[in-house]
């Protein structure tokens, strides 16, 4: 039994797009989560961000247990009537910041020890503390295993007993996490770049018996096309009829190129980081509003979108604001950004369900291939 209904409406080739069902509302696939680092999308109101088209955020364990603390959000109701979000929120693990962090921690086989980035005080991360912290202190609706993010470049055998170390934390995440009526958990499929590695961490996550599956250890260094090629021989040994989210990815692109390959949630900082520094997202690539050849440029961003951000304000004007360090033009291109990526991921699901991802992939490429300087 799972605690997360998963409906698929439609696949077109390995392309899937359907609806996961949650105590909270119902999340579309594809879908792209906005990060939530410290109980909020960056420069957004919640209202903004739901408007916007999101129907899930992402919480920040390791963040939110150093500030404010995580029994601390409980107090004061959990996660989301702390931030007055009332959809759905996706935790991490916070394995993967420990890992960004690796200097500051020491990897056991109880779990991980790490000193705060903030006040260099001494915390011990167990899959246990975590799902703890994750589902029963936030109240997440989707939790998320503790793993060790394998590095890239990586031997094999390294690779392999990383990959180990997070079965056998995914084991001990499942017991901690037992049969919950309204919340959920992921596993992570970890295994370097190694085709059986990789083949071997699924079939086992899917013994343990996970309501969805991640895919980790992407987006670290590999680049690309090795990326792609690792969700190849990936998303094959994952369950038809279970989620696959795909950890920290990423440009639209990547998007497009992982949905193409049977993947079906993302989440990714880079729409508000790249807003907070005057860059617009597009199907032409990205735009660099501090450039002057937008300082009289009267068009807004996209009148197709249903974004104010996206319509009500011109080039000319967002490119003032980034250029004077106004704090709205950072908000505005955020939200726009955020719109951007929301729309992206709904014309994905209409395109599957209509049989033609194939023609939208080719024409989106196309676009990319157009550039920016032809729009």
């Amino acid at each position: 039994m799972t605690s997360l209904d998963f409906d698929l409406y439609a696949t077109d080739d390995a392309a899937r797009t359907g609806v996961l069902r949650t105590s909270r509302g119902d999340i579309r696939t594809p879908t792209f989560m906005p990060v939530g680092t410290a109980a909020t999308v960056k420069a957004l109101y919640p209202e903004q961000v739901k408007d916007a088209g999101a129907d899930v955020i992402l919480g920040n364990t390791y963040h939110l247990m150093l500030r404010p603390g995580a029994e601390r959000v409980k107090r004061l109701g959990g996660l989301h009537h702390f931030m007055r979000w009332s959809g759905p929120i996706l935790t991490d693990s916070g394995g993967f910041q420990i890992w960004s962090l690796s200097d500051l921690s020491k990897m056991t086989e109880e779990g991980v020890i790490f000193k705060s980035h903030l006040d260099g005080s001494r915390h011990m991360l167990t899959p246990e503390r975590s799902i703890e912290i994750q589902a029963d202190l936030l109240g997440a609706d989707i939790s998320v295993q503790l793993d060790e993010c394998t590095h890239y470049p990586c031997e094999k055998d390294a690779a392999a007993s990383s990959m180990q170390l997070s079965r056998r934390w995914g084991v001990r995440s499942k017991s901690a996490f037992g049969e919950r009526s309204d919340q959920a958990l992921f596993g992570i499929v970890q295994g370097g770049v190694h085709e059986d590695l990789r083949q071997e961490s699924a079939e086992e996550l899917v013994a343990i018996g996970f309501d969805g599956y991640a895919i980790g250890g992407l987006a670290v260094g590999e680049g690309v096309e090795m990326m792609y090629r690792t969700l190849d021989i990936t998303t094959p040994h994952l369950p038809h009829n279970r989620p696959r989210y795909l950890m920290g990815v990423g440009k639209p692109v990547d998007l497009v190129e992982a949905v193409a390959r049977g993947v079906d949630m993302f989440d990714c900082v880079l729409p508000t980081r790249s807003g907070r520094h005057g860059q617009a997202w597009t199907d032409w690539g990205p735009m660099n509003l501090k450039n002057m050849r937008f300082a009289e440029d009267n068009r807004p961003m996209d009148a197709t979108l249903d974004c104010p951000a996206a319509r009500d304000y011109s080039r000319a004007y967002l490119h003032h604001l980034i250029r004077a360090g106004e704090y709205l033009g950072s908000m505005l291109l955020s939200w726009y950004n955020i719109a951007y990526f929301a729309h992206l991921t709904a014309r994905m699901r209409a395109a599957i369900a209509a049989g033609e991802f194939g023609t939208f992939r080719a024409r989106f490429h196309a676009c990319m291939a157009e550039g920016t300087d032809a729009i």
